[in-house]
């Protein structure tokens, strides 16, 4: 059972004041001691980890409460909405966990009711067809500090707003000629209360209804009518819309439908990363990335094939809550969580990203050991595998330095350092190239060091990682960093954009990395930790035997740490 779906008796983590407020609404019977959520993205682009966090909030909340949470698209907005978009939030959110069950629903689905709502509005003189153009709108409507203006259309007769208003629906008119407004209150000092667009023209395919429609209801219009028309109890939102919760109980006060109540909390922020969708397909459009489904994009897309996994989002999500202050989140939190989950159920494998060749002059030539290796060691119930061990090894360019610093313990001219799994090996010479590179390391090895260990109780400084030069398996091995070099990429000099803020160095390709042979047909999304180098997830690129690895994450976690020295403090 999915954690978003763990059942009605269940608990779950930390509480927060949403959870209070339904709790408190169960106990007094509100909504008849139902709980509906639902989950409203536009499909105008992919979803974010900032999404993740809704989804979380909103699914689990109902399976929590054992009530229920719709997948409902807000597509209003046809001009920038494709059948793309919709497929890959269906995608995202089914491998996050959410189950809608039979309830996905679209605003379209409803366009023919919201219509008549608005016809009833007219009737019961609250809105008007108006001719302003859009910059006359904002021009009329004022600023914060002084009140609106009435728009000189304001008080045109019923059956004259109702019989335009048809017109524009029939496509009498071009794009922007008219729009109709709501009649609330011009020196509201809340903006949106200042008779705002409920519908604008807008001849344009939609992705479902094709051109039966050309004019289309606004965001503010659809959202409250939506929830409403489908039992939503608990209409959960971010801060951005609080201003706006004015506005859509307004609508459903004046006609007189159920209400649902609307509760706003803390957008994700986080550190290094942009989560707007606008600036997200700038990034796709100018081909600055490989698609919204790059590892180095936020959206679920492109953190689900970089490897992250659905139950480390959702431990972060619970980890940082909600509340009602917006705040920004390290980035390396969501990394902590990631190396958590995967720590605990991924095997671990050798890989050698950088390769530098060595000889084991005292092994003969055509002889090949089976090494025993531990798959996982937090999970002895995934067992052991069988690593070949050969004369001819690969070993990181990084494992030998011919003048070693001080504090540098790994392999160097006379060192003696054990290979993990393998034997105890000396170095006893080198090969360098024209230009003095060293292009192969001359070692023996001590055949009763087999396993790591040596009976005489002698100890080394280091264990290195390797693999067998005759069985390893080439591979091409992404190293992903950061996309942006700052912690606010929204923060530019003046005069440039946010694109300024992108890191040159947030991707490095390996052509030559060699893996231990038993990844020969690791299949796109399979997860495994490089000992010593980090965490890896086969990319889809893998195809026809060529295998293609990302880095997820590094094994480094500086989260750990501090919450290791915490609680020592404590």
């Amino acid at each position: 059972m999915s954690k978003l779906n763990p059942g009605k008796d269940s608990t779950r983590g930390p509480s927060n004041f949403v959870r209070e407020i339904i709790i408190e609404d169960s106990k007094t019977n509100k909504f008849g001691g139902r709980v509906h959520t639902r989950f409203p993205p536009e499909p105008n682009g992919y979803l974010h980890i900032g999404h993740a966090k809704s989804i979380n909030l909103n699914f689990g909340l109902a399976a929590e409460f054992g009530g229920k949470c719709n997948l409902r698209f807000d597509d209003t907005n046809p001009s920038k909405e494709e059948t793309e978009y919709v497929d890959s939030i269906i995608q995202d959110v089914r491998w996050l966990g959410g189950d809608w069950e039979d309830r996905l629903f679209y605003a379209s689905d409803y366009f023919g009711q919201l219509y008549e709502w608005a016809v009833q509005l007219i009737k019961a003189g609250k809105a008007y067809v108006c001719d302003l153009t859009a910059e006359q709108v904002r021009e009329y409507r004022g600023t914060l500090t002084e009140p609106g203006r009435e728009s000189p259309y304001r008080n045109r007769p019923v059956e004259e707003n109702l019989q335009l208003f048809e017109r524009m629906r029939a496509g009498e008119f071009p794009d922007g000629a008219r729009t109709l407004r709501a009649k609330v209150d011009m020196a509201s000092p809340n903006l949106n209360m200042r008779d705002p667009v409920m519908y604008r023209i807008l001849h344009a395919e939609h992705h479902r209804t094709g051109g039966k429609w050309c004019i289309y209801p606004m965001y503010d219009f659809a959202h409250g009518q939506s929830d409403s028309i489908e039992g939503v109890t608990h209409s959960i939102c971010t801060l951005e819309f609080e201003d706006h919760r004015p506005l859509y109980d307004w609508y459903l006060d004046q006609l007189g439908i159920y209400h649902p109540q609307q509760i706003e909390f803390d957008r994700l922020n986080l550190t290094y990363t942009l989560l707007s969708k606008r600036k997200l397909l700038t990034l796709v459009q100018e081909g600055r990335v490989s698609g919204w489904d790059d590892p180095r994009m936020p959206t679920i897309a492109g953190i689900r094939r970089r490897g992250y996994t659905p139950e480390a989002i959702r431990n972060f999500c619970d980890a940082i809550g909600v509340s009602k202050t917006t705040g920004t989140i390290e980035l390396s939190l969501l990394e902590h969580y990631v190396r958590e989950e995967l720590n605990k159920r991924v095997p671990r494998v050798m890989a050698v990203l950088r390769p530098l060749r060595v000889v084991i002059e005292n092994c003969p030539e055509n002889q090949v050991e089976e090494m025993e290796a531990v798959n996982n060691p937090e999970d002895a119930g995934m067992g052991t595998r069988k690593v070949p061990f050969s004369r001819v090894l690969y070993i990181e360019q990084d494992d030998f330095r011919e003048d070693p610093p001080k504090q540098y313990f790994r392999l160097s001219p006379g060192r003696e350092v054990r290979l993990r799994y393998g034997y105890f090996i000396t170095c006893t010479g080198l090969v360098k190239d024209n230009a003095g590179n060293v292009v192969e390391i001359r070692c023996t090895y001590d055949p009763a060091t087999h396993g790591g260990n040596a009976p005489d109780g002698r100890k080394v400084k280091s264990t290195i990682h390797w693999v067998s030069a005759a069985h390893a398996i080439d591979t091409e091995v992404r190293l992903y960093d950061n996309l942006f070099r700052v912690e606010d990429p929204n923060q530019v000099p003046e005069g440039q954009n946010f694109t300024v803020n992108l890191n040159p160095s947030s991707l490095e390709v390996l052509k030559c990395a060699k893996v231990e042979p038993g990844l020969r047909g690791a299949a796109p999304g399979n997860r495994y930790q490089f000992e010593r180098l980090g965490y890896f997830c086969a990319d889809a690129d893998s195809a026809g035997g060529k295998l293609v690895f990302n880095r997820t994450v590094a094994l480094r976690d500086t989260w750990a740490k501090i919450e290791k020295a915490q609680q020592g403090k404590r």
